[in-house]
């Protein structure tokens, strides 16, 4: 087990029955989920390459944990580092996910691609490439 690790926890609208975009875009596995009386989802955790993050209903007595469609817009950025930016780009786009900017060589030395899946959520797809020699702030 690592010694530190992050694991971000993605707030969803109450009554979410359906968190497979996840599944279908990133190839996430579940550990384990639980469920309202309704059959909506409470808490699932889901890994992808090993990494976990959370999904979880807003709740009402914990008013900083919104959901972005309740916020009207999400304010962190999940970064997902992969080795074929391309490839999981278009499989999430695919799933359902909105471009926000596509896939693109920066000169800083990332290949990025940035959207929105059906929650709400940003995520931006990336990988290092070599940096380019001319670049400085």
């Amino acid at each position: 087990m690592r010694e530190t690790a992050s694991a971000p926890l993605l707030t969803l609208n109450r009554g979410t029955t359906n968190i497979d975009f996840y599944k279908n875009a990133f190839n996430a596995t579940e550990n384990f989920r639980l469920l309202n009386d309704d059959g909506s989802i409470h808490v699932a955790e889901l890994v992808i390459d090993g990494q976990k993050f959370h999904v979880h209903e807003m709740m009402p007595h914990d008013a900083h944990k919104v959901s972005p469609e309740a916020n009207k817009g999400t304010t962190v950025e999940i970064g997902l580092f992969t080795a074929d930016v391309h490839a999981v780009f278009n499989r999430a786009i695919a799933a359902g996910a909105t471009i926000i900017s596509p896939v693109t060589d920066h000169e800083y030395g990332y290949r990025q691609g940035e959207l929105q899946d059906p929650f709400g959520h940003r995520w931006t797809i990336q990988c290092e490439i070599p940096m380019s020699p001319d670049w400085h702030f």
